[in-house]
């Protein structure tokens, strides 16, 4: 029987690029997204259901996930890969940016894999993939809040993996580090960057000197879409019980840093990258 996967976020990047990777491995694919009466390529694919789901909208998850057990029978794999990036200075971004950040990017991972759960339970199996990021294993300054969205994930998926042991549920976490080419990730988080240079001018010198330093990693980019997709199906079929996979260039050495320094050692050297 051709197993069955759930994609979250798959009207562009990752998740476009996931879909069409399980789907070329002979998988039925349910690819959600906020829109699907804008999608075209996906939709032309056999075996492949286009549905909406929005993460901050529980009855759309119910209405996808039912969708997909009705067309293809059951559900094998969840992929939790919507999210997006917020970024700018913490104290120039408003507590309604900061509530929604949380609500994608891990309230909406929690209410689409709870309203799952029965269904894997169901089937005695089911395995989890949450698409997570470097920034829930080192931090970086003016992604605070993202960053703390994605430790929160990261904490997240690590207990819910020990807590689902026993039914026979796996739960993998996807680390894309070092910057994804191809998708709109850069674009959302520059047009929704907080800052207030009128109101909050002493932030100024730090600002430039941060996107100087930003400007060398974009620079050193070299991941696609399609290199994190291969990861996801790596995870979801080498049938190990491996809980994290790491996909980048660590050119910067921030994972290296890290897994390897002691903890004021790491510290000291992050601050170095922002210093000058």
């Amino acid at each position: 029987m051709k197993k069955t996967v759930l994609i979250t976020g798959a009207s562009s990047g990752i998740g476009k690029a996931a879909s069409r990777l399980f789907h070329a491995n002979g998988w039925n694919v349910i690819a959600t997204m906020r829109s699907p009466e804008k999608e075209t390529e996906l939709t032309a694919l056999a075996d492949l259901l286009v549905v909406r789901l929005d993460v901050q909208d529980r009855d759309s998850i119910d209405s996808a996930i039912k969708a997909g057990i009705d067309r293809f029978g059951r559900i094998d794999l969840l992929v939790n890969n919507a999210g997006y990036g917020q970024s700018g200075i913490f104290e120039a971004t408003s507590r309604e940016k900061i509530q929604q950040q949380f609500d994608v990017n891990v309230f909406g991972v929690m209410d689409v894999t709870r309203a799952i759960l029965w269904h894997f339970r169901a089937n005695k199996a089911g395995l989890v993939i949450n698409v997570s990021s470097g920034a829930g294993l080192f931090t970086l300054p003016t992604l605070s809040i993202y960053c703390a969205s994605k430790f929160a994930l990261e904490g997240f998926t690590e207990a819910l993996s020990y807590e689902l042991l026993a039914l026979g549920i796996g739960v993998k976490s996807v680390i894309p580090h070092g910057g994804v080419a191809q998708t709109g990730f850069q674009e959302r988080a520059g047009a929704d960057f907080a800052v207030d240079p009128a109101g909050l001018p002493d932030y100024n010198e730090f600002l430039q000197r941060a996107q100087r330093s930003f400007g060398a990693m974009i620079a050193a980019r070299m991941m696609t879409s399609s290199d994190v997709a291969g990861v996801i199906y790596e995870a979801a079929t080498d049938g190990r019980d491996q809980l994290r996979y790491l996909v980048g260039d660590d050119a910067r050495g921030f994972v290296k840093a890290r897994r390897s320094m002691d903890d004021q050692a790491y510290v000291d050297f992050m601050r170095g990258q922002f210093a000058g």
